[in-house]
C-alpha cells in the first residue's frame, strides 16, 4: 500500500489505537466486538447481523484470498465498520475478482488496520463489548472520535430488523454454490412452501432451505401474520438479524400466533430470541457476545458436541423458560442458551448459525428436522 492514510479507532473507555487506513476516509461508530472466525471475513462483513457493530477480526491475514460477488451474504457490507492486524495482501485465489482493499473501498467501509488487535480482543473479552469510533483520513480528531463514541447509545433497545429488512416480499430460487461448477444450484421438485421473515437473512439459510426442495417466499420484518396466513405455508422461517429483540413486538405477536395455529416454525439468530420471547421467556444482553465459527455447543438432547458458527449479542436466558419450552442446546463456552423446542407445538429454534457460511456445518441436520417437521404435520 503506498502513501497509506492515517486512522484512529476510539473506545468509550478511552482505549485508543493508531493504525492506517484501508478503506474510505471518514467516521463511523458502532459498538466494538470480535470475531474469532479464521475463514469467511466476506460473509462476516455482509452479515446484517452486524449492523451498528465495529467487528474486529482476531485472524490476522484477513483479505489473502480477495473477494468476489457469490461469497456476499446481503447486498452488500453491512458492519459499521472494521479493525484488522495486517494490511490486506495482494490476493490469490482462483474465485478472486477483486482486491480486497478495492472491495472495501468500493463498499464505502471505514477500516483500519496495523494495531494491536489481540490487546483490543483482550479488553473487549474483559471489560465486555463497547462503544467505538474509527476515523479514518489525514484529518481528525482524537478528542473528537472519544466523544462520538461516547454519544452512541449501544444496540440496547435497537429494533435494527425492520431496518434491515427486504422492502417488499419476492420469491428465492437458488441453492448451494457447487465448486465443480462455480454456480448456485437452481430448485428442482417443490415439497414445502416455506414463508421465510428478513430480519437480516443471510442468503445462505435461504439456500440450504432450497437445497431441500422448499419453495421461499420472503417478506418483510414487520408482515403481520394474517398475511402469511394467506399465503397457505407449510412453514415459516424467524431469519437471523441485528439488535435487541424485545423492540420486536410485531415479530413477536406474529410467532405467538404461528404457535396458536400449530403451524411449523423454525428460528435462527434473533428469530430464536423472538420464538423465546412469544413462548414467555426473557432475553438478555451479553457481555461481548459470541462471534465466531469455532464455538462449541453440546445438544442437549443426544449428547453430541457441535462446532458451531456463532453471531449474536443478546440471548435467551434459560431462567425464564415457561414449562412448554425445553432447552435443546447450551454453548459450552459459558452455559448459555443455544436453543429451544415448544413442547406443545411444532416450533424449534437454534442461536447459531446452522447455515455457517462458509462453516462448520455440524448443526445443518436443523434445516433436516424443520423439513421432516413440515412433513409430519402436513404430510
Amino acid at each position: 500500500m503506498t502513501n497509506p492514510k492515517p486512522a484512529l479507532l476510539a473506545l468509550a473507555d478511552g482505549s485508543v489505537f493508531e493504525g492506517i487506513s484501508i478503506g474510505i476516509d471518514g467516521k463511523s461508530v458502532g459498538e466494538v466486538v470480535f470475531n474469532t472466525a479464521m475463514t469467511g471475513y466476506q460473509e462476516i462483513l455482509t452479515d446484517p447481523s452486524y449492523r451498528q457493530q465495529i467487528v474486529t477480526l482476531t485472524y490476522p491475514h484477513i483479505g489473502n484470498v480477495g473477494s468476489n460477488a457469490e461469497d456476499d451474504e446481503s447486498g452488500k457490507v453491512q458492519l459499521a465498520g472494521l479493525v484488522l492486524r495486517e494490511v490486506p495482501r495482494r490476493p490469490s485465489n482462483f474465485r478472486s475478482t477483486q482486491d480486497f482493499s478495492e472491495y472495501l473501498r468500493e463498499q464505502k467501509v471505514v477500516a483500519i488496520a496495523g494495531i494491536d488487535t489481540r490487546r483490543l480482543t483482550r479488553i473487549l473479552r474483559d471489560q465486555g463489548a463497547q462503544n467505538g469510533c474509527i476515523v479514518a483520513g489525514a484529518k481528525f480528531s482524537e478528542k473528537a472520535a472519544l466523544a462520538a463514541a461516547r454519544e452512541f447509545p449501544g444496540l440496547k433497545g435497537a429494533d435494527l430488523a425492520k431496518v434491515v429488512t427486504t422492502a417488499k416480499a419476492f420469491e428465492w430460487t437458488t441453492g448451494s454454490w457447487v465448486l465443480e461448477t462455480n454456480r448456485e444450484t437452481q430448485i428442482g421438485a417443490v415439497k414445502h412452501h416455506v414463508v421465510v421473515y428478513d430480519f437480516g437473512v443471510k442468503r445462505n439459510i435461504l439456500r440450504m432451505l432450497v437445497d431441500r426442495g422448499c419453495k421461499l417466499t420472503v417478506v418483510p420484518a414487520q408482515t403481520k401474520a394474517a398475511e402469511v396466513l394467506k399465503l397457505k405455508p407449510d412453514g415459516v422461517m424467524l431469519s437471523n438479524g441485528p439488535g435487541d429483540p424485545e423492540p420486536c413486538t410485531y415479530a413477536i405477536e406474529a410467532a405467538r400466533e404461528f404457535m396458536q395455529r400449530k403451524l411449523p416454525l423454525f428460528g435462527i439468530c434473533l428469530g430464536h430470541q423472538i420464538l423465546g420471547l412469544a413462548a414467555g421467556a426473557k432475553t438478555l444482553k451479553m457481555k461481548f457476545g459470541h462471534h465466531g465459527a469455532n464455538h462449541p455447543v453440546q445438544d442437549v438432547e443426544s449428547g453430541r458436541v457441535l462446532i458451531t458458527s456463532q453471531n449474536h449479542g443478546f440471548a435467551v436466558d434459560e431462567s425464564t423458560l415457561p414449562g412448554n419450552v425445553t432447552a435443546t442446546h447450551r454453548s459450552l463456552f459459558d452455559g448459555s442458551n443455544q436453543g429451544i423446542r415448544i413442547t406443545d407445538a411444532p416450533a424449534f429454534s437454534f442461536q447459531g448459525h446452522p447455515e455457517a457460511s462458509p462453516g462448520p456445518h455440524d448443526v445443518s441436520y436443523l434445516f433436516d428436522r424443520f423439513v421432516k417437521m413440515m412433513e409430519s404435520t402436513h404430510g
